[in-house]
């Protein structure tokens, strides 16, 4: 499946915009991709396995609510941190 990643966590994709990955939930792609390039899933889950406040999963157009948020090889996963302010 193909994975879009945000600016903020290219630096452990050597600045790859786009990566593949594998898995049948969110959760499962997250941990390839931990495989591949360690360090990136800390940054989008917390130490309780949950998303991050300021991270936003999509597959395809839809937002997942949680890790175990069904995945096929042909969706395109997004992850996107939010931005705050004001």
């Amino acid at each position: 499946m193909n994975v879009r990643i945000p600016s903020p966590l290219r630096s452990y994709t050597d600045q790859a915009t786009r990566v593949e990955a594998a898995g049948s939930t969110v959760d499962e792609v997250l941990l390839d991709l931990d495989r591949q390039f360690p360090g990136l899933r800390f940054r989008v889950v917390d130490e309780q396995g949950r998303l991050r406040q300021h991270m936003r999963v999509f597959v395809n157009e839809e937002m997942a609510r949680d890790l175990a948020t069904p995945t096929v090889g042909s969706d395109e996963l997004t992850i996107v941190q939010a931005l705050s302010g004001g």
